[in-house]
């Protein structure tokens, strides 16, 4: 994202101190254009600004604007325009007031550099991630979706541009934890990005995965690794799943996080790595560091910064998009759009596994609706199916859960499941209402061949 050719972006300053004005101007990067406006008068409301910064205290006389009216007039014009207030008067009742009338932020007079900057960057972050979202043709991951939910997780992940220290990205499975991580490490434009499914890691393998080892260090140890903490140097490591980390390790993982030092199995000697670490779960970590399950000191290690995901069913709203942007990977061989009751039949039903599922009934539906036009009669058919082929062996009924069924039968459902879904991980957990960890920890426990 930050690798854009030559963008231009424009900021409005109105400030009545020209040495302000001269200030910013001699700070602000080459893609971006100033308009400074002196008085509140000169002010145009029409122009598509990209960020304002707005004096609190401006007011000539008393005819003109405040700067709290500006603010108020600029938001209603342009409702996603980044306002930031500004003023020498830090009181809390003037803080509170410039964010209650539409700026989203308050920076004290005299401005930092630093600070004027990061803010800047986060600013065109998120301009960045909302025009992605709404290209068509853009190749790289972009978060889809109209919803004041979706909107504030844009926020969320522009916020966190040129930040350092671990991320925390919670949501059920199927929300789209992996796409936020990617839009996370692109928006930093460096490094590598190296994803891990904790739960699919051999327990006795864990840390030489994620740290390296060196060779004879262990049985079958015939050369030396490259741990996933090593390879992400420099870049973005990608855990997923973290909640699955034995808590043997859990403790290695926060000295990493706290000194960048870590140990390869089998050396003395510490080695650094200035990767980032953003970690994801399904799970309720605050519930599992209660039953000792996690470790309380990792957790607020790696909760201090956090995306959170609403499941698909809290915001419906997104649905019409992420369809229509599913739909469009089949074209031109296919040119399917939905009609109204065919929306409104996706609308209706509960997502259990949020957009991954949507993602691949669309398929579904784009392969086998008889028209160009899917409607709310195709829809229904195949969310029925759905429902029905999730009862394939027997009396069982996969969608009360496994935990409803005899635990004798559990190997022989789980094999059966995999057979039918092809090894599909994500769809066995999904039909089973388990989460991935749970999944491949029930296949570890039987020696079940999973592919």
């Amino acid at each position: 994202m930050s690798n854009t050719p030559n963008p231009r972006y424009h900021l409005l300053l109105v400030d009545d101190d020209p040495l302000i004005g001269a200030s910013m101007k001699l700070l602000l990067p080459p893609h971006w254009k100033m308009i400074y406006s002196p008085s509140t008068s000169s002010v145009n409301y029409n122009f598509p600004y990209h960020a304002a910064y707005i004096d609190m205290h401006l007011q000539e006389s008393k005819t003109e604007a405040t700067g709290l009216q500006i603010i108020k007039k600029l938001r209603a014009s342009q409702p996603q325009l980044e306002i930031v207030a500004i003023s020498g008067d830090i009181s809390l009742d003037l803080m509170e007031e410039g964010l209650d009338s539409g700026a989203q932020r308050f920076l004290a007079k005299p401005l930092i550099a630093d600070e004027f900057l990061l803010y800047l960057s986060k600013i065109e972050a998120l301009i960045q991630i909302r025009q992605a979202a709404l290209n068509a043709h853009s190749t790289g991951p972009r978060w889809v979706g109209s919803s004041p939910e979706s909107e504030k997780i844009r926020q969320d992940i522009a916020s966190l541009r040129g930040e350092s220290g671990p991320i925390l990205i919670s949501g059920e499975s199927g929300c789209g934890k992996e796409v936020i991580s990617r839009l996370l490490h692109q928006q930093e434009g460096h490094g590598p990005l190296i994803p891990v499914n904790m739960a699919s890691l051999s327990e006795n393998l864990f840390e030489s995965e994620l740290f390296g080892h060196l060779k004879g260090s262990f049985t079958g140890a015939d050369h030396h690794k490259v741990g996933l903490i090593e390879a992400a140097s420099g870049g973005d490591l990608f855990l997923d799943e973290i909640e699955a980390l034995p808590l043997s390790l859990q403790a290695k993982l926060l000295r990493f996080l706290e000194t960048g030092e870590y140990k390869k199995v089998g050396c003395k000697e510490s080695q650094m790595s200035s990767c980032r670490v953003i970690c994801a779960t399904n799970y309720d970590l605050q519930d599992m560091v209660r039953t000792g399950q996690f470790r309380e000191d990792l957790y607020w290690r790696i909760s201090g910064k956090k995306v959170n995901i609403h499941p698909l069913r809290e915001r419906i709203d997104d649905i019409p998009d992420l369809a229509d942007f599913f739909l469009t990977h089949d074209r031109p061989k296919r040119n399917k759009k939905f009609s109204e009751d065919g929306l409104k039949a996706l609308k209706a039903y509960h997502w259990p596994g949020n957009v991954r599922e949507l993602k691949r009934v669309c398929e579904q539906l784009s392969l086998t609706s008889p028209l160009p036009v899917i409607r709310g009669r195709d829809v229904q058919n195949i969310l029925s199916y759905q429902v029905s082929s999730s009862n394939l062996f027997g009396d069982f009924d996969f969608f009360q859960g496994l935990s409803e069924l005899m635990n004798k039968h559990e190997a022989s459902i789980i094999k059966k499941v995999l057979h039918k879904f092809q090894g599909d991980i994500d769809r066995c957990s999904e039909v089973l209402k388990i989460s991935r960890s749970s999944f491949y920890k029930k296949i570890k426990d039987y020696n079940i061949e999973s592919k």
